[in-house]
């Protein structure tokens, strides 16, 4: 089996052309997902609508909050659904050259739209049923139906990845021989700025700037739009589309050399980009506790805004660097584990929710501090998504597109 594209291939055979540190970066990300909603019951901004929970900040929202799970999550939303579209584009280009456009398309579309359709139509039922039961105790599975699509809007939930990366993956195949010149003349030009870190650094903040920060002043930084379950954040689809493209740009010809090769400067310098990831972080915190007293006011809209964008996308550049250096520095041999966790990585994302929601709905009249409710939820959810998978994994059918 070839690897074409981290959400569809999901078995680790490292001798015939597979990327470890690719393998596990891409399963830790879905770990770094699985934890980001467990947290989200308990964040201290959580608030929750009874009317249509998906109004809320999150489907479950519990009395019990910490700050720490703030930072936990907001750090996490900085970057890493970036950075799983970045990796989600790493094998397109070998794809559409092997497959063809048409050939290629109908792989994405098994892989990627036809698990998409499924999760939304009977996985995000199990998951969003507690949800209703929270804001309507009587419950009834003709009255959440009826909720469910008429007022709530058909929520995906976590599978909007998954019909977005189809949609990135679709535009790529029909538009390919524009995209494929300038795919290989910037990935050339890359390369060559292997040894030239800082320069690459600042071409992709540079990027990362003008992709997000004028749309979230233009939409707003949180809001969704779409039609039914085709729901995306508008601040950042030219964000996670900027990603795709960059991961297409890296994957173009071997991955493992040029700025991704062990001796380049680039991944040498993995050091700073993890220090320059906790000092943006820092700031971006410090911004927006001094928002929280008035500064943004004092100092004026726009100035606020440009220095909070400017700290944003500074956070998400070196966030995304760190980790990609990291494991590419660090990933020296296959783990039984980390091979178990990539088999089943895209499977636990899409079942993951349903154990979150529900675990989350029967802990809200626990008296426990949210970081224990946190981490049941997280451990149940990820052993249990875990064991699920290998499960559904048993049948053919689901292994071979799952």
């Amino acid at each position: 089996m070839t690897y074409d594209n981290p959400a569809s291939n999901p078995v680790p055979d490292h001798s015939s052309g597979r990327v470890l540190w690719v393998d596990y970066l891409r399963s830790f990300i879905t770990v770094l997902v699985v934890a980001h909603h467990s947290t989200l019951a308990y964040t201290t901004f959580a608030r929750f609508n009874p009317h249509a929970y998906i109004l809320s900040t999150h489907p479950i929202i519990d009395s019990k909050r910490w700050t720490g799970l703030d930072i936990f999550e907001n750090f996490n939303d900085v970057f890493f659904m970036a950075l799983m579209f970045l990796i989600g584009g790493f094998f397109v280009v070998k794809g559409l050259k092997k497959k063809g456009p048409v050939l290629f398309i109908r792989d994405r579309f098994y892989r990627l739209f036809l698990p998409f359709v499924v999760a939304v139509s009977f996985l995000m039922l199990l998951a969003y049923y507690p949800a209703y039961l929270n804001a309507h105790p009587e419950g009834g599975i003709k009255n959440f139906l009826h909720d469910f699509v008429f007022v709530e809007g058909w929520p995906p939930g976590p599978p909007w990845f998954i019909w977005v990366l189809f949609l990135f993956n679709l535009v790529f195949a029909v538009f390919g021989k524009a995209f494929l010149p300038f795919v290989y003349k910037a990935e050339n030009k890359l390369q060559m700025l292997a040894d030239h870190p800082v320069k690459v650094a600042m071409v992709i903040y540079i990027i990362i700037w003008l992709l997000y920060v004028p749309a979230s002043w233009i939409f707003g930084a949180y809001s969704w739009t779409g039609f039914g379950p085709f729901a995306f954040q508008e601040s950042r689809l030219l964000l996670y589309f900027g990603f795709f493209i960059f991961g297409s740009l890296l994957g173009a010809s071997d991955i493992e050399k040029g700025l991704f090769s062990s001796d380049s400067r680039f991944i040498k310098y993995w050091r700073v980009w993890l220090r320059a990831c906790v000092i943006f972080y820092m700031l971006l915190l410090g911004l927006e506790a001094l928002g929280r007293q008035g500064f943004g006011e004092k100092l004026g809209e726009w100035p606020s805004k440009i220095i909070y964008g400017c700290v944003y996308a500074g956070s998400t550049c070196f966030s995304s660097l760190a980790f990609l250096t990291l494991f590419r520095k660090f990933t020296k041999r296959a783990s039984s584990i980390w091979d178990s966790l990539t088999r089943n990585a895209y499977c636990i994302y899409l079942v993951h929710y349903i154990f979150v929601l529900w675990c989350q709905y029967e802990l809200l009249n626990v008296n426990l501090p949210a970081f224990i409710k946190f981490l049941i939820t997280f451990l149940i959810s990820m052993i249990v998504s875990w064991q699920v998978s290998i499960l559904l994994r048993k049948i053919p059918v689901v292994k071979k597109y799952v």
